[in-house]
């Protein structure tokens, strides 16, 4: 039996990297309210997070390229 292949992964990986991102940021948005931070500091994990969905955004790009030009050949 064969296992996943690569480019499968890697959309595995891509969600989690995802779903993981969407929860730091939730955790550190409650973790602001919780301790008071201030919001310069809530920002920082904002824009994090944006960094951190925008460099998915380009995986699933890449990812989605590839597989165009894989069905082409």
């Amino acid at each position: 039996m064969t296992g996943p292949t690569p480019q499968k992964r890697a959309g595995q990986r891509t969600a989690l990297l995802i779903a993981g991102i969407g929860l730091l940021w939730i955790a550190a948005n409650a973790a602001g309210a919780h301790f008071g931070w201030s919001n310069r500091t809530r920002a920082l994990f904002d824009l994090a997070a944006l960094a951190g969905f925008g460099f998915a955004l380009l995986q699933t790009f890449i990812l989605w390229r590839k597989r165009q030009h894989d069905d082409k050949g």
